[in-house]
């Protein structure tokens, strides 16, 4: 057995705010008494906040927001550490941006306030437009604008150092941005996106577009855990713990088991969705359910539908769609898409039918069941990433079975105190049970 200590304070190395109206900078890591950093798979972008208590860093007789001063826009470099020295570096291209300054108190002889930051894309999104047409594989499509994208002089222009990983995808599909945001853009083709390990249309579909400390992730959520787990945790209610493990669990809440009614409502164990063919004036009607995904990666040992038949088999929730045959069929020229078309002049652009339900049942899947952990300061974990966690059986020493096992982390909090680090992790997977450690 090890001793546990993991509860040792972190520490911030490097917090410099740069003035956006003169070259000037001040260092405010003296008065920062919390810092909060957060990622989740269902967001775009990361974010920072900082708590400030001062009564003028540097010598000045005013606060750092009227001294710098401080507008919103200007660029942070941040690099901070928990007690193990695993760092978070937020410096040149990956550097952070105010975006706003909020809760400010003012007092004659102290400041408190918190600012939030932001990244580079999250604004640059805000003044470019994606216009327009994309062909071809939707990876290849997902780096195109993230790397291309420009309105004018302003550009997304993400670098290639802030692009972490895209999963390639299979099946190609054609599309004009009508002037939607790029971040929103490439959330949107998540959803239409299959992995190109799935071999065909209708076995395996859903991906997640986010951004971690690494950049920008395009990841297939049946890819992800098919992967293998970063850290291992357990929960004891000793100081100590085994060896074989990386870290304590030092608090967990399950926030959301099996919840039957809500999984009904959103159709997880059968829907069935009507597709209408304008073109051809048919359409099309699609059952699907669990037993229809083919080959697809689950957190738990057990299968995903393990609920009563008669709730399982009914179908729960009814759509419809319209397929868009007809539209954009691939070509360079009008004349290369009118003998595309003509020799498929009955398929979609999008196989809605084979892969929208997929996808929509995956999303579904994946959020199933969560479970809240509080850990001593581990800043190498980021959203996305696996972990293995050990909970304790009711009467005995053995491990839970059924709730222990392979999680995925949907969403995290790094924070730094003066006197403590800890890292708050939302976990979730579509099944039980407990694969082997």
């Amino acid at each position: 057995m090890a001793n546990n200590r993991n509860t040792r304070s972190g520490n911030i190395t490097k917090f410099e705010i740069f003035s956006s109206m003169s070259t000037g900078l001040i260092d405010i890591r003296a008065g920062v008494t919390e810092l909060s950093y957060y990622e989740d798979v269902l967001k775009n972008t990361i974010t920072l906040t900082i708590q400030v208590t001062e009564a003028g860093i540097g010598g000045a007789n005013k606060g750092i927001v009227d001294n710098l001063p401080i507008r919103g826009g200007e660029k942070a470099h941040i690099v901070f550490e928990d007690a193990e020295g695993r760092q978070r570096k937020f410096e040149d291209d990956n550097a952070l941006y105010v975006n706003r300054v909020r809760n400010l108190t003012k007092g004659t002889q102290r400041d408190s306030y918190f600012i939030d930051f932001c990244s580079r894309e999250f604004l640059a999104n805000e003044q470019v437009r994606v216009c327009k047409r994309y062909d071809g594989k939707i990876s290849d499509s997902v780096e195109n604008i993230l790397t291309k994208v420009t309105s004018g002089d302003v550009g997304l222009m993400v670098p290639k150092s802030k692009i972490n990983k895209i999963d390639p995808t299979l099946i190609p599909y054609n599309f004009i941005g009508n002037e939607k945001k790029p971040l929103f853009t490439c959330t949107w083709l998540a959803s239409k996106a299959i992995p190109e390990q799935a071999g065909k249309a209708g076995a395996s579909a859903g991906f997640l577009f986010y951004q971690t400390h690494d950049g920008f992730n395009f990841r297939s959520i049946d890819q992800i855990f098919s992967e293998s787990y970063k850290k291992t945790f357990i929960y004891t209610n000793t100081a100590l713990k085994p060896d074989e493990y990386d870290g304590k669990i030092l608090r967990y809440d399950i926030n959301r088991d099996i919840d039957l009614h809500n999984n009904l409502l959103i159709g997880a164990y059968s829907n069935r969705t009507i597709f209408f063919d304008y073109y051809g004036m048919n359409y099309v009607v699609r059952n699907f359910t669990p037993e229809d995904q083919e080959g697809i990666e689950t957190g738990g040992k057990f299968p995903i539908d393990s609920v009563a038949d008669e709730f399982r088999l009914p179908v729960s929730r009814l759509m419809s769609r319209i397929l868009d045959i007809g539209t954009l069929p691939p070509g360079k020229s009008s004349k290369e898409e009118l003998e595309n078309w003509k020799n498929k002049p009955d398929q979609p652009t999008f196989d809605a039918a084979q892969t929208m339900v997929q996808s929509l049942m995956r999303y579904n899947q994946l959020f199933t069941i969560q479970v809240k952990l509080t850990l001593g300061g581990c800043f190498s974990l980021q959203a996305g990433d696996l972990i293995y966690c050990d909970f304790p059986e009711l009467s005995d020493s053995s491990y839970n079975s059924i709730t222990g096992g392979i999680y995925m982390i949907s969403s995290l909090a790094h924070e730094v105190t003066p006197k403590t680090c800890f890292t708050y992790v939302t976990l979730v997977r579509d099944s039980y049970g407990r694969k082997s450690f």
